[in-house]
C-alpha cells in the first residue's frame, strides 16, 4: 500500500514522527503544570514565562559566558526553578487562603512583566541557538531523514516524563507531598515543614518549564513570546488529560502532537483549532478529563 487516503505512506509516516517531537514538547511543558495543579491547587499562568525565561537562560549563558547546551540542561531549569521557589516564597504564598482567581491573576501579571522585560532587552525577534554538535546529524529511517537533535527531544522527554511519574506515584516522597496538600496540618504534625515542601514542588514545576525552554531553543526562535504561544494549547492539554493526572497528561501531550499533524496533512487550515476541538469534545463527555477524577 503506497497511499492512505491518497496520501503517501511515507509522507503520512514523516508527519506523524514530527507530530510525535511536537507532542514531546507539550509533554515536558504541560506536565510542570500538571504538577503545580495536581499537587498544590494552583492555577500557574506565569508558566509559559518560565518556559520562554528558561530558553533565554541558555542563550545568555552561551552568548555572554559562552555555557554551551549540556550545561544548561541542567542549569537553566535549577535558576529558574530558585527564581520561582523566590516567587512562591515572597508573593505567591500570601494568596493560598484567598480565592484562586487571585493567584491566577498575581502569575499573569508575573507573565506580563517578565515578557516585557524580555522584550525590551532583545525586542520582538527571534535569536537562534545552534544545535549541539553532538547532535547535528540525521538518522535515515527509510521513509524520511529525522533530525539527531528531534530524536534526542523525543527520548529525554520521555525520560523526564516517566521519572516524574515515578517519582510522584510510586515514592514515599510523592505521597507525602500528596499527603501534605490534601492534609497539611495532619503531616505538620509528623514534623514536616509543608510551606518549604510547597515551595520545593513550585520550583520543580516551573524548572520543568525551563527545561523544555532548552529543549525548544535549537528547534525554535528564541523569544519574548514563545511562552504565549503554546501557553493556550498547554493548558488545553492538562484540561484533556484531566487536572492533576500526570498519566493523563503525558498522553494527551503526545496523542495530540499527532492529531495535530494529522489535520496538518488532510486539512492544514485547521490543524490550529483541533487541539480546541478536542478540549469541547472531552469536556461534553467528561468534565473532569479523559484521566482525571469523577466523571
Amino acid at each position: 500500500m503506497d497511499e492512505i487516503f491518497g496520501v503517501p505512506v511515507a509522507a503520512l509516516g514523516g508527519q506523524l514522527l514530527l507530530g510525535l517531537v511536537n507532542g514531546a514538547f507539550y509533554a515536558v511543558l504541560s506536565l510542570g503544570l500538571a504538577v503545580v495543579f495536581g499537587l498544590l491547587n494552583i492555577i500557574n499562568f506565569s508558566h509559559g514565562a518560565f518556559y520562554m525565561i528558561g530558553a533565554y537562560v541558555a542563550f545568555m549563558g552561551l552568548t555572554f559566558l559562552g555555557v554551551g547546551y549540556w550545561p544548561s540542561l541542567l542549569l537553566s531549569p535549577l535558576i529558574v526553578g530558585a527564581g520561582g521557589m523566590l516567587f512562591e516564597r515572597t508573593m505567591l504564598r500570601r494568596l493560598y487562603q484567598l480565592d484562586h482567581l487571585y493567584g491566577l491573576l498575581l502569575t499573569f501579571g508575573l507573565t506580563l512583566v517578565l515578557e516585557g522585560i524580555f522584550r525590551a532587552a532583545y525586542g520582538v525577534s527571534g535569536q537562534s541557538y545552534p544545535v549541539p554538535e553532538a547532535l547535528r546529524s540525521a538518522i535515515d529511517l527509510g521513509f524520511m531523514v529525522l533530525p539527531t537533535y528531534r530524536a534526542w527531544v523525543v527520548l529525554i522527554a520521555l525520560v523526564v516524563c516517566g521519572g516524574t511519574w515515578y517519582v510522584i506515584e510510586r515514592t514515599s516522597l510523592g505521597a507525602l507531598l500528596r499527603a501534605g496538600t490534601e492534609n497539611p496540618k495532619l503531616v505538620e504534625a509528623f514534623g514536616v515543614n509543608v510551606p518549604r515542601m510547597v515551595m520545593l514542588t513550585y520550583g520543580f514545576g516551573v524548572a520543568l518549564a525551563a527545561f523544555a525552554g532548552v529543549l525548544a531553543a535549537p528547534v525554535l526562535q528564541v523569544n519574548a513570546l514563545m511562552g504565549s504561544n503554546l501557553l493556550i494549547i498547554v493548558f488545553a492539554v492538562v484540561v484533556i488529560g484531566g487536572l492533576g493526572s500526570t498519566v493523563g497528561t503525558v498522553a494527551t501531550a503526545l496523542g495530540l502532537g499527532l492529531i495535530e499533524s494529522l489535520v496538518k496533512i488532510f486539512y492544514s487550515e485547521a490543524s490550529s483549532t483541533a487541539v480546541f476541538l478536542m478540549m469541547v469534545l472531552v469536556l461534553l463527555v467528561r468534565p473532569a478529563g479523559l484521566f482525571g477524577k469523577g466523571k
